[in-house]
């Protein structure tokens, strides 16, 4: 740049000449003099119209001054042109592009110095700023080529210095620097607006807020000129796809969308919908990223982006259904915000989320829970007013990962803790949730030991929260059991009973440490550890921990006395609770990676009763009390009706005292439970008499307290002598467990006594006979001879043996007015005595257990009830018809009225008998010794109920063999001989009933095969080996074949329709047993069906049709298996197969193959492709002699010979349940030929509480279903997996099993 001539160079008046050779310290100060002056001139003084200052202007834009190494000298020089530009605006003296260039360069430069406030010298940059901004001198730059570059520089300038001390002041005439140059430009560069926009994004909007505020600003005030150079970005980013990388705001597109959304969203009017492409691209990085831009732009509070661009809102709906995961996941997360802040979009995303809690993948499914439970948390209200969203987590509760069920769970109890805890709980919320309590109990159902620590936790945390104060505790537990349906009640009883078993392993763990250390007591603990392991999830992962835990307890006293106190019976729930929180410092820090401590924690939640101790029960007892006398206050608090109270009150109790039996046993409580007894209604005494029995079963009252049962017994022995039927059982069962000294002295008067009611004249007659058989199965011993003198003369003579005149049989209705089927409380007198009749020689049969020769009379009655339709005389006086026959109409259930004279109060009382006398059968079967006396004749008649014309009789017959065959596997339940009774139901027209039973027998084959599972993994002798035949459910189709060979319609082997409907009753138990099945073995049912072929119908031996039918019916078992087979590998299978000379005689000739087929050409199914080994009743295309004896040799050759080996080492058990069962390996031995060896099995003796009564509301069968979880002396299902199975009666089988196919189905 030229310097001025210095004679020409005109310096305002008092400026001295400012050159290069004055020294440093004098140039500032004529710099400052002339910069004062310089500031001092007005636009209006005329000087811009004179050019006399001119030179002077040019002369201080002198290279020399611009580069003077100075600070102070710069600054001053930008001063001063900052004010020769001010003064001479809008003509400038710079003409010359380049120094223009350079003269703004430098004044950007000189501008970094506003950076620091504190600078001494800031009040002249501010002074630079504001000269800049007031005249817009940036805008001169307009006309130069490279203004851009300027621009750049400074706004890059401005958004770096600018910060927190910075004055509104100065922001704000930063400003007018910069949007001038945006909104008087004719162009905006990518680059500015990357400058521009990049201080939007992160991370400067984190990290250099100030920044980013002014970038807003600056946004906001350009917004229209901003606008269209904004859209043109976007286009070339968004519609062609061409990204500029050397751009910062091209690789953030979508996230400067959003911000740009919160600062100006005019500015996006026309970028909006082109976004709808994106959504749609095929590209998923592209979707995803559209995806997650407009969730939250959508979400937001406030935002009415959804209302304002439907066509875009309703292509985003359409994303939560994108076949990618992680957009499906994207949309799903931002449902809460939805929900939470847009009311009018709820109806959307409810109908999205309905769609998506089904997802496939289960991430997908966790969200959705998730986002609901969020919501709930934050405002329920928004979840209450839409069932569908509630429904979803509802559920969740069946998902098949256990993840989701967790959060699905822990979410509703949440809201059921935090909502319906509350006094001010709106009507319409408490009723949208009154059924989450339900749904958590019924997760109890699930096969996962998760499952059921995941309810446990939850029944004490929130449903029952254990740190309320023991009242308010009683009426929440009060509240929850008295308004959950039947099968949360079920699943609430058999979480207490699953609990009491584990605190009684671990209690009677916790007396073995307490031995002298040696090596029987070290193998103990050992095998009581291994055992342990089954009341955890993961057992073989938990050993290590509880091996740990063991060794602890052995050096740590402390830790041993704590483990004492929260096993002990009467431990109140405070202690339990401090000795829990004790024992769980030692054990490490209660973080996730400290397996021991969780392990060690699972197991204390299990066993620590936090719920009930004495004081609570005092409490609950007072509830009762109050819901009996209809106390206001009482029922008010609970918020129940005196009835519901009442009932589920005294159940409540029941429950408790059957698993907390010690915190009854004091004497105000026990004092207030005997004064319920005198209470005129004769509903409230049974269920208190169970209470007192549960009790006694402890410890007898008389012990502790002999002032209290001489009050009793007077009260029991009024209700076993006059009271109702049900008030004597419990009376009889009452007495027998707390009467300690003279109970036979008491009870010796009560039989006299009954004996004088044994008549028709008596009111008391039912009553007696029921008090007769308790009395008689709980003390058989004591009165063996009266008793059975009894029995012979009254019961079976005077009451069974005849049939008593109308005059002394009175009935609630006339006869002719009854229905066909009646409940039992409308039958006559005379019915409803002999059934218990029936009952009474069922419970003494099994008081006495090996009474052979009785056992057998016995049968032979009840089965002429079976064969003689109830009418056991054949007299005809109960149904004026023939005698009953074997039926020759298609299905026994199909027969006509003509057939019979229809008399049907009659028929109802009939089939009310014959289904008490098949109920007394399957009883005692339950039973070894005398249940092992029945014939096979009988038990092919005792099957005939299965198909009863009578619908009520099958439903209820079913339910009966059901309970019989789920009751404690193995030794308490009925024989495998009648898991063939399922079979019959493939022939049940009824398609709900038949439904039904199947899942009964699914229950059933799955309790076996659990067991069976879990006596393999516990290891033992190989005499556990021996027991498999009697337990594996594959030997169903041994009993199933002869079964369905004697079925009265089948009469033709040869007629194909019949065929048909056998071959169907053979798919319907062969199904679940060769599908699903992981140990399903083609050889071992091969074999199976090959041996029974070679073998005779055992009741008729010579009768050619009967064993005709009999191989027809193997035929048709083998055409079966090899059709539905999908693998033919000749595995090994844990068992021979065994054939029971019971149902089958041996040929004659020892060398016997039947390979002959005995079905139509129709039915018979070809042998499998490369088969080399004849299957007998199978057609095979190429038949050779040579290879039919091979086969016949092969046959021969027993399957014991070539499997045993194998048998041997994968069953090697040894349970302490086996030490005192004989040897059974011969249980089905052929040559057996005495009918008490041939029906020998592994059981031991008969329970109370599996008493006959099932249908008795009030009695342990059906408020508390049979234990299913080990105890010290038995091994179960429950013990490997912790299934309910059949534990829990006919409902709660069908709602296992809907729970399960819900689970299955739900993806």
């Amino acid at each position: 740049m030229g310097r001025g001539d210095n004679l020409t160079i005109l310096y305002p008046s008092g400026c001295k000449e400012v050159t290069e050779d004055v020294g440093p310290d004098e140039l500032i100060r004529r710099l400052k003099t002339l910069a004062h002056t310089l500031q001092s001139m007005g636009q209006d003084d005329g000087a811009y119209q004179v050019s006399e200052y001119v030179p002077l202007a040019m002369h201080i834009a002198d290279d020399f001054f611009l580069s003077y190494p100075s600070r102070d000298v710069q600054l001053l020089i930008a001063c001063c042109i900052a004010d020769v530009l001010r003064v001479y605006a809008p003509e400038a003296p710079y003409k010359d592009p380049g120094q223009v260039k350079t003269l703004f360069m430098f004044l950007i430069k000189q501008l970094g110095g506003l950076k620091d406030p504190k600078d001494p010298a800031f009040k002249r940059y501010f002074y630079l700023l504001e000269n800049l901004a007031y005249v817009k001198s940036f805008n001169m730059c307009f006309e130069l080529e490279d203004c851009q570059e300027i621009f750049c520089k400074l706004f890059k300038l401005m958004f770096n210095i600018v910060n927190d001390e910075h004055s509104g002041k100065v922001k704000s005439f930063m400003l007018d620097v910069l949007c001038p140059l945006i909104n008087e430009s004719d162009v905006v560069s990518n680059d500015l607006l990357d400058i521009i926009l990049s201080n939007v994004l992160e991370p400067a909007k984190s990290q250099r807020k100030n920044a980013y505020h002014l970038a807003k600003e600056l946004v906001v005030k350009c917004s229209d000129t901003l606008e269209p150079y904004i859209q043109a970005f976007f286009n070339h980013v968004l519609i062609l796809g061409r990204e500029e990388k050397t751009l910062t705001i091209s690789q953030k597109v979508y996230d400067l969308i959003y911000e740009l959304n919160h600062i100006c969203p005019s500015v996006l009017l026309s970028v909006l919908p082109q976004l709808e492409f994106k959504l749609k691209s095929s590209d998923e990085e592209e979707r995803y990223g559209s995806v997650s831009l407009l969730a939250r732009m959508f979400s937001e509070k406030d935002s009415t982006l959804a209302l304002n661009h439907r066509q875009l809102w309703t292509a985003f709906l359409g994303r939560f259904n994108d076949i990618s995961i992680k957009i499906r996941t994207k949309c799903v997360q931002y449902s809460m915000h939805f929900l939470l802040n847009h009311p009018l979009l709820r109806k959307d995303i409810t109908d999205t989320l309905k769609l998506r809690q089904h997802d496939s993948e289960e991430s997908v499914r966790y969200e959705v829970v998730m986002a609901i439970v969020s919501t709930a948390k934050k405002d329920f209200s928004i979840v209450s007013d839409s069932e569908d969203l509630l429904n979803f987590v509802k559920e969740r509760t069946l998902d098949k990962k256990f993840k989701i069920r967790k959060e699905a769970m822990c979410g509703l109890a949440m809201i059921y803790k935090k909502h319906l805890n509350s006094p001010d709980v709106p009507p319409a919320t408490r009723h949208a949730v009154t059924w989450i309590k339900d749904k958590i109990l019924h997760g109890y159902y699930m096969t996962s030991m998760d499952d059921r620590l995941l309810v446990e936790r939850l029944l004490n945390t929130c449903l029952v929260p254990y740190q309320l104060p023991p009242e308010d505790r009683m009426k929440k537990l009060f509240y929850l059991y008295a308004s959950i349906d039947d099968n949360a009640t079920k699943a609430f009883i058999e979480l207490q009973k699953h609990q009491l078993a584990v605190r009684k392993n671990v209690a009677e763990l916790i007396e073995l440490h307490r031995k002298p250390q040696d090596e029987e007591r070290d193998r103990e603990i050992a095998y009581r550890l291994g055992h342990l392991t089954k009341f955890l999830p993961d057992p073989l992962k938990v050993q290590e921990f509880l091996r740990k835990f063991s060794q602890n307890l052995n050096t740590d006293p402390q830790l041993l006395s704590l483990m004492e106190t929260v096993v002990s019976h009467d431990v109140s729930c405070k202690d339990s609770v401090e000795a829990v929180t004790q024992i769980l410092k030692k054990l490490g820090q209660p973080v996730m990676t400290n397996l021991y401590y969780n392990t060690i924690k699972m197991l204390l939640e299990r066993v620590s009763s936090v719920m009930v101790d004495q004081t609570a029960l005092e409490a609950l007892v007072g509830l009762v009390e109050g819901a009996l006398s209809a106390d206001t206050s009482v029922l008010d608090s609970l918020n129940l009706t005196s009835d519901i109270a009442t009932e589920k009150g005294l159940k409540l109790l029941f429950v408790l005292s059957f698993v907390y039996p010690a915190h009854f046993l004091h004497a105000d409580i026990l004092t207030r439970l005997i004064a319920l007894l005198n209470v005129p209604d004769s509903t409230i005494s049974p269920p208190v008499l169970s209470v007192l029995t549960y009790i006694g079963k402890y410890k007898p009252i008389g012990e502790p307290y002999p002032d209290l049962a001489s009050v009793l017994i007077p009260i029991c022995q009024r209700f076993a002598e006059s009271g109702t039927p049900k008030q004597a059982k419990h009376a009889v069962r009452c007495l027998h467990t707390n009467c300690t000294s003279d109970s036979d002295e008491v009870f010796e008067r009560i039989l006299e006594k009954i004996k004088e009611q044994l008549t028709f004249d008596s009111v008391h007659f039912r009553t007696a006979v029921v008090s007769l058989g308790h009395i008689a199965f709980n003390m058989p011993d004591k009165f063996l001879i009266p008793i059975k003198n009894v029995v012979s003369r009254k019961v079976v003579k005077e009451l069974l043996m005849r049939n008593q005149t109308s005059a002394h049989t009175p009935g609630p209705l006339p006869r002719d007015d009854v229905e066909e089927w009646i409940e039992e409380e409308l039958l006559t007198e005379e019915s409803s005595v002999k059934m218990e009749g029936i009952k009474m020689m069922a419970r003494w049969l099994l008081g006495l257990k090996s009474d052979v020769i009785s056992a057998q009379k016995t049968f032979r009655m009840l089965n002429a009830f079976i064969l003689h339709k109830g009418d056991l005389l054949e007299t005809g006086k109960m149904l004026q018809s023939p005698s009953y026959e074997r039926p020759t109409y298609e299905h026994p259930h199909l027969r006509t009225g003509s057939q019979y004279i229809q008399h049907k109060n009659q028929k109802a009382e009939m089939a009310h008998l014959r289904l008490s006398a098949g109920a007394a059968m399957l009883k005692i079967c339950e039973q070894k010794g005398v249940g092992d006396q029945f014939t096979s004749e009988q038990f092919y008649n005792l099957s005939l109920l299965m198909n009863d014309e009578c619908p009520q009789v099958r439903e209820r017959f079913a339910i009966k063999l059901h309970k019989g065959l789920a009751r404690g596997i193995p030794h308490k339940c009925l024989p495998l001989d009648f898991m063939g009774f399922y079979a019959l139901a493939g022939l049940e027209p009824d398609r709900q009933l038949k439904i039904a039973v199947r899942q009964y027998m699914m229950a059933d084959i799955s309790k076996r095969r659990d067991y069976i599972r879990s006596i393999t993994m516990s290891g033992g002798s190989e005499k556990a080996s021996s027991q498999l035949p009697h337990i594996m459910p594959d030997y169903m189709l041994v009993f199933a074949v002869p079964l369905l060979a004697h079925q009265p319609d089948f009469k033709d082997p040869t007629d194909v329709s019949q065929l048909t409907r056998i071959r169907s009753c053979l798919w319907y138990i062969l199904e679940p047993l060769m599908t699903k099945n992981d140990v399903y073995c083609f050889g071992f049912y091969k074999a199976l069906i090959e041996q029974m072929k070679n073998h005779k119908d055992a009741v008729k031996p010579e009768d050619e049709i009967t064993n005709q039918k009999l191989w027809a019916v193997c035929d048709l078992a083998m055409g079966l298996i090899l059709s539905k087979t999908t693998s033919f590998e000749m595995k090994e299978f844990p068992s021979d197969p065994r054939i029971p000379p019971m149902y089958f005689k041996k040929h004659e000739d020892p060398n016997f193959v039947n390979v002959k087929s005995y079905l139509p050409t129709e039915l018979q199914v070809n042998a499998p492709k490369g088969s080399t080994k004849v299957l007998t009743g199978v057609t095979k295309k190429t038949t050779n002699t040579v290879m039919m004896v091979k086969s016949a040799v092969l046959n021969k050759q027993r399957p014991e010979d070539r499997v045993e080996d194998n048998v041997t080492t994968s069953s090697s058990i040894d349970l302490p349940v086996m030490k005192e069962v004989k040897d059974e390996d011969t249980m089905m031995d052929e040559d057996t030929s005495n009918l008490t060896n041939t029906r020998k099995r592994s059981r031991g003796g008969f329970n109370l509480e599996d008493e006959l009564d099932n249908d008795d509301s009030t009695t342990l069968t059906s408020v508390l279903p049979t234990p299913t979880v080990p105890s010290a002396s038995s091994t179960g299902p429950a013990s490997k997996r912790g299934r309910i199975g059949g534990a829990i009666d006919a409902a709660s089988n069908r709602i296992s099993s809907y729970l399960q196919k819900e689970t299955n189905g739900k993806t």
